[in-house]
């Protein structure tokens, strides 16, 4: 009797708790993406992802503002969820947002993709990389491409090519490179549709010819599957919605979730401001000039370990970013030239050859055009001209340490005055220039006889009487 009394309590008791655990409201994550996407950005997802996935959470929203971003950097974040267990919801916000380029993508691999009223997407051709845009054949594709070479080229209604005639078309090495790009872009984008059941041949025309929709056409065209004002509307209208991730299969009970809005932590700002390409080249020459200042002086240990402190996390930085190897070694060149004016009389010419290697360096080191992620010219010019004055007054300082008179070593010893300490004979001591030695004399000497230094043997100095020598 007292068992079966004991089994009710506890089925009693798992119901409850049941009931309470069911009755707890769930949790949501909202990762904030605005501007850039770069290094920092990636971070920052996949490891708030990871976080939410050990915590159980609901739902993942990345709330996302972009221009565009890095494709490497991108396409990290598009692994991150593809292989999530957690749902993921990309969601253009808030009103006057949008997702362009890269971060096209990003919706296009969510499991949820949504937008605010008075956001875009779409324009996601890649970025020209390397050198200037240069007329180029036309794109081979679907139907309703136009084209991407170096300028846009569009479709007329009727479907008429507007593009160069073929016959005047000289294909070059960089057109096909963009057509490599313009095809690899639209298959990436055509499967990310396909797994998600989304508009695929939008999404290719987004890369071919960078069209661009705004919020209910995205949702006409079945490009996104919500449109909602915020984050608490988005998670109303998901609720009951079924997704598939990693996981499986997976029904989403958001309404009245509990919403937690994830900052960008110390790490996620120092990649951020260490990955900003003007800081990385700032932090690159703060590095070399301070193992510069070590070699000049020795010992001083501080210019030393700043320098290379320096020198290694701007070598980081730009082995995160999409650097030209060439702008980088006429950087390493034109800083060599430079130094080398310090220690060689080349009367400037080195000197200027190195400011101009640096400044063409500096300004062809980022190998891409994407927004956020160049050189401003100012600021190349700014740190090329104060480079230039260090130069120089590095240049003029050891000129004018040259034409100094001896003060030190043999040749500064003679014709110094000094006074016998002792009557020994003609070898004696005597005090020289506040130092004693050991002198040497034709004639005998005596103690406080003042000697003049005719020459050094060794460590022995060859003195006569002043009265003598002089």
């Amino acid at each position: 009797m007292i068992i079966q009394w004991l089994r009710v309590c506890a089925v009693i008791l798992l119901g409850a708790v049941g009931s309470a655990a069911s009755a707890a409201p769930s949790s949501v994550r909202v990762l904030a993406l605005d501007g850039a996407i770069g290094p920092a950005t990636a971070d920052f997802v996949i490891r708030g992802i990871d976080r939410a996935q050990q915590d159980n959470v609901e739902l993942v929203v990345l709330e996302i503002d972009t221009p565009g971003g890095l494709d490497l950097s991108m396409r990290d974040i598009v692994k991150a969820i593809l292989a999530a267990r957690v749902p993921i919801a990309t969601f253009v916000a808030p009103g006057g947002a949008r997702a362009a380029s890269a971060g096209t993508y990003i919706l296009y691999a969510s499991h949820v993709a949504a937008m605010a009223p008075g956001t875009n997407l779409g324009a996601a051709t890649p970025v020209q990389i390397g050198a200037p845009e240069t007329p180029s054949m036309p794109v081979p594709s679907a139907p309703e491409n136009a084209g991407k070479g170096g300028k846009d080229q569009t479709t007329a209604k009727g479907g008429k090519d507007q593009s160069l005639p073929k016959a005047s078309i000289n294909p070059s090495t960089d057109s096909a490179m963009t057509r490599k790009q313009v095809h690899d872009a639209a298959a990436y984008i055509r499967g990310l549709a396909q797994l998600r059941g989304r508009n695929a041949q939008w999404g290719e025309r987004a890369v071919r010819e960078a069209v661009s929709l705004s919020a209910p056409e995205a949702l006409t065209q079945k490009v996104i599957d919500v449109v909602a004002n915020d984050v608490p509307d988005l998670l109303t209208k998901l609720e009951g919605r079924r997704v598939t991730t990693a996981a499986g299969e997976h029904t989403l009970h958001t309404a009245g979730a509990v919403i937690t809005r994830i900052e960008p932590d110390g790490r996620t700002k120092f990649l951020a401001v260490i990955t900003n390409p003007s800081f990385a080249l700032l932090l690159l020459m703060a590095g070399v000039y301070g193992l510069f200042f070590e070699f000049m002086s020795p010992g001083l240990v501080l210019p030393g370990v700043a320098g290379a402190i320096c020198l290694l996390l701007g070598l980081f930085a730009l082995q995160l970013l999409p650097i030209s190897y060439a702008g980088l070694g006429l950087i390493v060149l034109g800083v060599g030239f430079m130094i080398a004016e310090v220690f060689l009389p080349a009367f400037g010419s080195l000197g200027i050859g190195g400011v101009i290697a640096f400044v063409v360096g500096a300004l062809m080191l980022i190998d891409t055009d994407i927004p956020g992620f160049g050189v401003p010219l100012s600021f190349v010019v700014t740190l090329a001209v104060v480079t230039g004055v260090f130069v120089f007054a590095v240049s003029t300082a050891a000129l004018k340490s040259r034409r100094r008179p001896v003060v030190s070593g043999s040749e500064q010893m003679i014709g110094s005055v000094g006074v016998v300490l002792d009557d020994a004979g003609s070898e004696v001591w005597a005090r020289v220039r506040s130092e004693q030695w050991r002198v040497r004399s034709a004639g005998p000497l005596r103690r406080g006889q003042e000697v003049k230094v005719l020459a050094m043997d060794g460590l022995v100095l060859v003195v006569a009487p002043l009265n003598e020598g002089g």
